[in-house]
């Protein structure tokens, strides 16, 4: 059975404990010379849109694109013992990635709005990064909306993993952003409230399954299986 399962990161598989928004606080000090006199806003955004808000909101011209990177990568790696000493790995989540990379014929990889450098910083505080296939992920650099990060991903599978053109793809997330990206994608979702967003406003955003978490790992996996050949 082949299937490309795609997680979200932060409060999908980490807790960042606010170490995000001081990663998009640190960049844009760095970039602007003073601090932003708001917090970033993310819920599932990507960092190309994240880091274009915080400089429009603070009347400031928006930088190329590669000093913005390049700002958000060295902010990363500042904070790695930072983000391992006050982050987690949330519940289930070692034993879920650990069960969905044995499986036959599946490629388990992330959709992340982080670049893909920091996804690394926040997957390897964690010792997750070793449980995921991330040549083929698509992060936050790759578009600026999450639903053009499917495809992105999709073309790298097929390219570097000979997974076919027609693979079930399957995210899993806990925004109404993850279920928008997959409705509008035909891919599966497998929607987590272990974020800010409750089972309702991920009900309604159209996910027709809501976990809590992950902690569940025969269920995880049955779910996500569950959308083979749909």
């Amino acid at each position: 059975m082949e299937l490309f399962v795609l997680w979200d990161i932060d409060h999908t598989l980490i807790e960042n404990a606010g170490v995000s928004k001081e990663i998009y606080a640190a960049a844009f000090s760095a970039l602007s010379g003073r601090e932003p006199t708001e917090a970033a806003r993310t819920e599932g955004r990507t960092d190309r849109l994240i880091m274009r808000d915080m400089f429009v909101r603070e009347g400031l011209p928006v930088p190329a694109w590669h000093f913005i990177e390049t700002a958000l990568t060295q902010a990363g790696e500042a904070r790695l013992e930072e983000l391992r000493r006050r982050g987690t790995a949330l519940p289930g989540v070692h034993e879920a990635l650990k069960a969905a990379s044995a499986q036959s014929g599946w490629i388990s990889s992330v959709l992340t709005g982080n670049i893909a450098a920091n996804a690394r910083v926040k997957l390897s505080a964690f010792g997750l990064e070793s449980l995921l296939d991330l040549t083929v992920g698509a992060y936050g650099a790759d578009a600026e909306l999450r639903p053009h990060l499917v495809a992105v991903a999709r073309e790298r599978a097929q390219r570097l993993r000979s997974v076919s053109a027609d693979v079930t793809t399957v995210l899993v997330g806990d925004t109404p952003l993850d279920v928008e990206a997959a409705l509008t994608t035909g891919s599966g979702i497998l929607a987590v409230a272990s974020g800010i967003h409750t089972p309702e406003e991920l009900t309604a955003a159209g996910a027709a399954d809501v976990l809590p978490d992950l902690s569940d790992t025969k269920r995880v996996l049955s779910m996500v299986e569950s959308f083979a050949g749909h």
